[in-house]
C-alpha cells in the first residue's frame, strides 16, 4: 500500500495552488466579474495579479506561500531520500551538484511568487513584474537542473522507468512554459491583454501538473521504509570497469565480457534502481 508518504508533499502543494486559483476565479465571478482599475478598458479577462490585488490579497499571499514552501520541501526531501537510500543513490558528485542547484533555484522561484503576491500590481507594478520574472525563471531553471540530474540517473539506471517518465514530463514542462512565457510577453507588448491574461492562467494551471509530476518520483520510497529494502550504495569501481571493458570491446569489434560487479559469486545490483530484495530479471537496456 502507498500509505501517507513523501509523495503527499507535491500532491498537497499542487492542490493548494489549484484551490487558490479556483477560489480567486470564484470570488471574481461571485462579485459580478468587476473591471479592475489596473485593467485596460477593452480588457474583460483579468490577470491573476489583478484579482490578487483586490480584496482576496490575503488568500493570494497565503495560497502562494503555502504552495511554494511545501513544494520546495519536496525538492529537499528528494535529495535527502537519495542520500539515505530510500530513492536510488546519485551516481557521482555531479548529480548531487545538479540537485543542489535545482533546490537553490526552486527557492529563488518561491521567493519570487511570495514577493509577487505581497507587492501587488496595483501599488507596486514594477516590483510585481520583476518578481513574476523571478518566479517563472527560477522554477524553469530549477527544472533544467533536475532534468539534467534525472537524465544522468537514467543513463546509469536504465531499467527504472520512473526516472525516464519523470525526465520527459519535466522536459516537456520546460519547453511548454518557455513557449507560453514568450507568447505572453509578446501579447503584453502588443497590448492584447485578454489573450495575455488567458495565457497567464494557462501557465499557472500547467505549473500544477509540473508540481504533481514529483509524485511519481517519490513512489519508490513507499517500498523502502525498512532498511533491508533500501537501495544499495553505488559501487562505481565495478561499473566503470564494466563500461571501459564494453567500450574497448565495441571498438575492436570483439565480444564484451563484463560481470557487472560480482561479489562472493552473487551478482550485485549496484546498477539497479530497485532494492536488492525486490529485484528480478532485468530486461535489456534501452537508450534513455
Amino acid at each position: 500500500m502507498l500509505g501517507l508518504s513523501y509523495w503527499f508533499l507535491p500532491l498537497f502543494a499542487g492542490c493548494a495552488w489549484l484551490g487558490t486559483l479556483i477560489a480567486m476565479l470564484a470570488v471574481w465571478t461571485a462579485e459580478g466579474k468587476p473591471h479592475y482599475v489596473e485593467e485596460y478598458q477593452s480588457q474583460h479577462i483579468p490577470f491573476i495579479s489583478d484579482i490578487g490585488a483586490s480584496g482576496v490579497k490575503p488568500l493570494f499571499i497565503a495560497g502562494s506561500a503555502t504552495m511554494v514552501v511545501v513544494f520546495d520541501l519536496a525538492f529537499i526531501s528528494e535529495r535527502w531520500l537519495r542520500h539515505k537510500g530510500r530513492l536510488a543513490h546519485n551516481y557521482n558528485i555531479t548529480e548531487k551538484i545538479l540537485s543542489g542547484f535545482a533546490i537553490a533555484f526552486a527557492i529563488i522561484g518561491a521567493c519570487g511568487l511570495i514577493f509577487l503576491s505581497i507587492f501587488d500590481t496595483k501599488r507596486y507594478p514594477t516590483v510585481h513584474q520583476s518578481m513574476l520574472g523571478v518566479f517563472i525563471g527560477g522554477y524553469v531553471i530549477s527544472a533544467v537542473f533536475i532534468c539534467s540530474e534525472y537524465q544522468r540517473l537514467g543513463i546509469h539506471f536504465r531499467e527504472h522507468r520512473i526516472l525516464r517518465i519523470s525526465f520527459w514530463i519535466k522536459l516537456a514542462f520546460i519547453f511548454i512554459e518557455i513557449s507560453l512565457a514568450i507568447a505572453f510577453g509578446v501579447l503584453q507588448y502588443q497590448r492584447k491583454k485578454n489573450r495575455a491574461a488567458i495565457l497567464e492562467w494557462l501557465v499557472s494551471f500547467i505549473f500544477i501538473f509540473y508540481v504533481w509530476s514529483f509524485i511519481i518520483d517519490f513512489l519508490p520510497a513507499t517500498q523502502t521504509k525498512h532498511r533491508e529494502h533500501r537501495f544499495p550504495p553505488v559501487k562505481r569501481e565495478d561499473d566503470e570497469m564494466a563500461m571501459t571493458t564494453q567500450a574497448e570491446g565495441n571498438m575492436t569489434g570483439g565480444p564484451v565480457y563484463s560481470n557487472g560487479g560480482y561479489r562472493n559469486g552473487v551478482t550485485d545490483s549496484y546498477g539497479s534502481q530497485q532494492p536488492i530484495a525486490q529485484q528480478g530479471s532485468v530486461a535489456a537496456s534501452r537508450n534513455f
